[in-house]
């Protein structure tokens, strides 16, 4: 009786883990380009799955997490100004009660920067939540690291 019964839990189990996935609707791509002797923009690229959504990085307070892209502080390069964003998609979303920016199918974030040394590896994290009309999943954190030649 006791293998019966170890046996139909294991089954269970086994089934249970079959059906349970990690949504990762998200995927990121890097690239940087040589915009001068001294200069250069990252180029940093969300692609979502069908349906699924990003925020912008412009979010109100109360609202859900915005999309952050931090670089750290480097003696071999230096920030120029903010990380720029295409024009998002705002709509009003009732489980936030406020209007929210958010991007579909991909976005391509934009960083100058002025380069002190060459090459130089620029890294950064970005931090973000994604959405689909049904849920919503933990903010999640993607380190990166680019070689700029």
């Amino acid at each position: 009786m006791k293998k019966i019964i170890i046996f139909f839990y294991a089954i269970c189990f086994i089934n249970l883990c079959a059906y349970s996935q990690i949504l990762k609707p998200v995927s990121w791509s890097y690239a940087a380009k040589r915009t001068g002797p001294s200069t250069a923009t990252i180029f940093i690229k969300a692609t979502m799955d069908q349906g699924w959504h990003i925020y912008s990085q412009f979010v109100k307070a109360g609202g859900p997490v915005k999309t952050a892209i931090t670089f750290p502080v480097h003696n071999t390069y230096s920030l120029i100004g903010p990380t720029i964003e295409p024009k998002a998609t705002t709509k009003y979303e009732s489980s936030f009660k406020m209007n929210v920016s958010y991007f579909e199918k991909s976005v391509v974030f934009q960083q100058k920067m002025k380069l002190k040394t060459m090459p130089v590896y620029v890294k950064g994290r970005v931090e973000f939540m994604a959405c689909d009309d049904k849920q919503c999943l933990p903010p999640e954190e993607v380190d990166f690291s680019i070689l700029v030649k």
